[in-house]
């Protein structure tokens, strides 16, 4: 029987446990270059940087969060969000 390795893959968490009605903002370095930011306008709107937007829901590893403006809810990966201060 062969052993485990020590490099199983580690579970990853948000540095910071964003839950429900959180105010967030997307971290700029973590969006910039990611699958959701290349789906996207290439020229992503100054506010998503400077927040604060409503974290909606949380499913898996995306979050759900609406803007105080009047645009679509957007989904993007935990990872990418930090708290709004």
């Amino acid at each position: 029987m062969a052993e485990p390795s020590a490099e199983s893959t580690p579970t990853t968490k948000p540095a910071a446990t964003l839950k429900k009605g959180a105010l967030v903002r997307v971290n700029r370095s973590s969006y910039l270059g990611s699958v959701e930011a290349s789906a996207s306008d290439p020229r992503p709107p100054e506010y998503i940087f400077e927040g604060p937007g409503e974290l909606l829901l949380v499913k898996g590893e995306y979050g759900q969060v609406r803007w105080r403006r009047p645009v679509p809810d957007v989904w993007l990966k935990l990872s990418q969000l930090e708290v709004f201060s």
